[in-house]
C-alpha cells in the first residue's frame, strides 16, 4: 500500500499516486516523506518500508552529488528557477544500478521556510543530454582520482595543503580558494590561491564562522550566496565575491579543517559543489598521510636524539645481524667509529634477548651487554655500558674479604691460643711465661684494634662521612709527637725529623693530620723490612706547608703510583704482598688530606740515583701564617 499521508490535498495525492514517473520527497533530514507507486515499481521498495527512513537508493559514491543538489537548491534565489535536473544513477532493491534523470525541486512552506525536497525520476535510455552529462561527470571523477593519487604520493603537509587548494581551483573553476585548519576554537588559513599571500596564517573565531555553522548542521558541504553574510575570515577581500562554497575535511573521524571555494565571476553548479565535497573528503586522507608521516619523522628524530644522547652504547642490528645504527657512546666505549661499525657484525658477543652478558674488550674495558628484539621488524637493539669500575671494585671487594679474613685470622688465632694456654696451664707456667703470653695477647689485640679502626675509617671515608675541623693548629707539635711514638718501635728504623725554623701554623685538622702522619710512618717502617733511615721533613712553600716522609724500603713501582691511594689497592710489584694489609691505609690518608683541602702524592725517595730504592710521600697543607 502506497503511503502518501504527508500530502494532505486529495487531488494532489491522487496525482502523485497516478503519476507515471517515480516521485520521491524527503524532509530536511533526508527522511522519505513521499514514495509513490511508480517509485515502488522503479526501485522495488514498498512505501511502508521507506517512509520516515533515510533515502535507500543513493549509492555511496553519488552521495556528494546528492548533497550538492540539495545544498544548491537551498541557496537559489527565486528568480533563478526552482528546479535542478541531473542525469545520474540510483539503486534498485536487488542491487542493480538504474540510469535515471532526476528533476529536483525545493519544497517550501507558505512563509518560505524550506520543508524538504521532491524529485521526479525519469528512466534514461537514448537521452543525449543525459549521456553527455554522465560522460562529463566521469571525466571529472577520473581527473579527481588523478589529483587524489598525486596528493597521496606527497608527504610534506605544507605541500599537500597547497596542492589541495590548487586542485580546488582546477576542479570547480573557483576564482580563489583556501584551506582553513581547525585549532581548538579558532580557524587558521594555512593554504590559499588567488588571494594575497600575506593573508596566510590569518585566524578567525570558529563558532561564528561558516565552518562553525556547517559543523552544527551535521552536513559536510555548505553553499552561501551574496544574499547572506560573506565576511567570514578574510573572504570579503576578494572583489565581486558573490558565492562561497565550503566542504569539511576529517582526520581520524574528527573535523580537521575546511576547503573554501570563492566565486566572484562565474556561477557554481551542483557538479562543482559535488567535486568540492569529494575533494574535501579526499583531502582528509591526504592530510592524514602527511600528518602520520610527519609524526613518524618527529618520532624518529626524537628516538635518534635519545639514542645519541644516551650514555650507554646502543647498536641496532638488522635481521642479518649487521649494525644499522651506532650511537656516539658506542664509539666512545669501543673506539670504533660509525663508518667502521655500520654494515658489519657487532665486535663482541650478543646475549639472548632479555639476558645480560659481561664482556671484556681488548682495551681492558668491561661491558655489560643486553639485547631486546623488535618483533615488528625483526631488528635487535643492543645496549652496552662501561662497568669497568664496578668490575674493579667487585674484584677489590673479593680481595678485601680474602685479605681481611687472612689478617684477622692470625691475631685472633694467637690471642685464642695464648688465652687458652693461660686458662688451662696457669699453674704450670712461670711468671715470665705468663707475662710473655699476656704481652703477646696485648700486642695482637692492639693489632686487631688497628685493623678494625682501619676498617671503620675506610667505611666512613667511602661514605663521605669523615668529619674534620678546619682551624689553625701547631704542625710542629703534631710532627714531634708522631715521630717520638715511632722512634721506640724498632731499632732497625731510626727516625729523623727536620723542621724549618719558624714553621707557620697549619690550617686544617690536627687529629686528622696526626692520623695521616702516623699511617705514613707506619708504611715506611712496614715496607722497609731490612731497616733503614726514615726522614721526616717540614718547610713552608708559598702559601702551603710541605711535609715529606722518606724511607729506604722496597719502593713503589711507577705503574702503581696512580693507584696506591685507591680503596683496597696495594702495589703488586716486587714482594709488597708479603707484608699483608687490606689496602685501606693510603685511601684513608688521601680522604683525610682532601677533607682538609690538602694534597698527597707519592714518588721515589731518590729519583735519578741508580740502584737506590725507597719511597717519598709528600703531604701539602694550607698555611695559617
Amino acid at each position: 500500500m502506497t503511503d502518501v499521508q504527508t500530502v494532505h490535498d486529495p487531488i494532489a495525492r491522487a496525482v502523485i499516486e497516478c503519476a507515471a514517473d517515480a516521485i520521491v520527497a524527503v524532509d530536511e533530514a533526508f527522511r522519505v516523506t513521499v514514495w509513490n507507486p511508480a517509485a515502488e515499481r522503479m526501485f522495488g521498495w514498498r512505501a511502508d518500508e521507506v517512509i520516515g527512513r533515510p533515502l535507500p537508493n543513493v549509492p555511496d559514491e553519488l552521495k556528494a552529488e546528492f548533497n550538492a543538489v540539495q545544498e544548491r537548491l537551498l541557496t537559489r534565489r527565486s528568480g533563478e528557477g526552482g528546479r535542478i535536473s541531473i542525469a545520474t544513477r540510483r539503486f534498485h532493491r536487488d542491487g542493480r544500478l538504474i540510469d535515471v534523470r532526476i528533476d529536483t525541486s525545493l519544497l517550501r512552506a507558505r512563509d518560505g521556510a524550506p520543508l524538504g525536497w521532491v524529485g521526479v525520476y525519469h528512466p534514461v535510455k537514448d537521452d543525449e543530454a543525459a549521456q553527455h552529462h554522465m560522460a562529463e561527470r566521469a571525466r571529472l571523477v577520473r581527473r579527481l582520482n588523478d589529483i587524489v593519487a598525486d596528493l597521496n604520493a606527497e608527504l610534506d603537509l605544507a605541500v599537500v595543503l597547497d596542492r589541495i587548494t590548487a586542485a580546488l581551483i582546477e576542479l570547480t573553476g573557483a576564482d580563489a580558494g583556501g584551506f582553513v585548519r581547525i585549532e581548538d576554537e579558532r580557524l587558521r588559513l594555512v593554504s590559499l590561491s588567488g588571494l594575497p599571500d600575506h593573508l596566510r596564517g590569518t585566524t578567525a573565531d570558529l563558532r561564528s564562522s561558516l565552518v562553525g555553522e556547517l559543523l552544527r548542521s551535521g552536513k559536510t558541504v555548505k553553499l552561501t550566496t551574496g544574499e547572506r553574510r560573506l565576511d567570514d575570515l578574510i573572504w570579503s577581500e576578494l572583489p565581486g565575491l558573490h558565492t562561497v562554497a565550503l566542504g569539511l575535511s576529517y582526520l581520524q573521524n574528527r573535523p580537521y579543517g575546511a576547503l573554501y571555494a570563492l566565486f566572484s565571476g562565474r556561477r557554481i553548479g551542483h557538479t562543482e559543489l559535488e567535486l568540492l565535497e569529494l575533494l574535501a573528503g579526499h583531502a582528509g586522507v591526504a592530510v592524514g598521510n602527511a600528518v602520520a608521516y610527519a609524526e613518524v619523522v618527529r618520532q624518529r628524530a626524537h628516538e635518534r636524539a635519545v639514542i645519541d644522547a644516551s650514555a650507554d652504547g646502543i647498536a641496532v642490528l638488522d635481521r642479518d645481524g649487521l649494525v644499522r645504527q651506532w650511537n656516539p657512546a658506542a664509539h666512545a666505549l669501543t673506539g670504533i667509529a660509525p663508518r667502521d661499525a655500520v654494515g658489519r657484525e657487532l665486535p663482541f658477543g650478543i646475549p639472548a634477548p632479555g639476558e645480560t652478558l659481561t664482556i671484556p674488550l681488548e682495551s681492558g674495558v668491561w661491558l655489560n651487554v643486553l639485547a631486546a628484539e623488535i618483533e615488528e621488524t625483526g631488528e635487535l637493539v643492543v645496549d652496552f655500558r662501561d662497568v669497568t669500575e664496578a668490575k674493579t671494585l667487585e674484584e677489590a671487594k673479593d680481595l678485601f674479604l680474602a685479605t681481611t679474613s687472612h689478617e684477622l685470622r692470625t691475631p685472633v688465632t694467637v690471642v685464642q691460643g695464648f688465652a687458652s694456654t693461660l686458662a688451662n696451664r696457669w699453674d704450670e707456667m712461670t711468671d715470665a711465661d705468663r707475662r710473655s703470653a699476656v704481652a703477646t695477647i696485648a700486642e695482637r689485640a692492639q693489632s686487631l684494634g688497628r685493623l678494625v679502626e682501619h676498617l671503620l675509617r675506610g667505611a666512613r671515608a667511602g661514605a663521605d662521612e669523615l668529619a674534620v675541623t678546619i682551624e689553625p693548629f701547631d704542625l710542629v707539635r703534631v710532627l714531634e709527637g708522631v715521630v717520638a711514638g715511632f722512634r721506640s718501635l724498632s731499632d732497625l728504623h731510626p727516625v729523623d725529623l727536620e723542621i724549618a725554623p719558624d714553621l707557620p701554623r697549619a690550617f686544617g685538622d690536627a687529629l686528622a693530620t696526626d692520623i695521616i702522619l702516623g699511617q705514613l710512618l707506619e708504611n715506611a717502617v712496614k715496607y722497609s723490612p731490612d731497616g733503614g733511615r726514615i726522614l721526616v721533613r717540614a718547610w713552608p712553600e708559598a702559601k702551603e706547608l710541605v711535609v715529606t716522609v722518606e724511607d729506604e724500603g722496597i719502593g713503589i713501582d711507577p705503574a702503581d703510583l696512580d693507584r696506591i691511594f685507591e680503596r683496597f689497592v696495594q702495589g703488586e710489584a716486587g714482594d709488597r704482598r708479603r707484608f699483608g694489609g687490606i689496602g685501606l691505609g693510603l685511601y684513608i690518608v688521601k680522604r683525610l688530606t682532601e677533607a682538609q683541602g690538602g694534597t698527597i702524592s707519592a714518588g721515589p725517595a731518590r729519583p735519578g740515583e741508580p740502584g737506590r730504592t725507597g719511597t717519598r710521600m709528600c703531604l701539602r697543607l694550607a698555611s695559617a701564617g
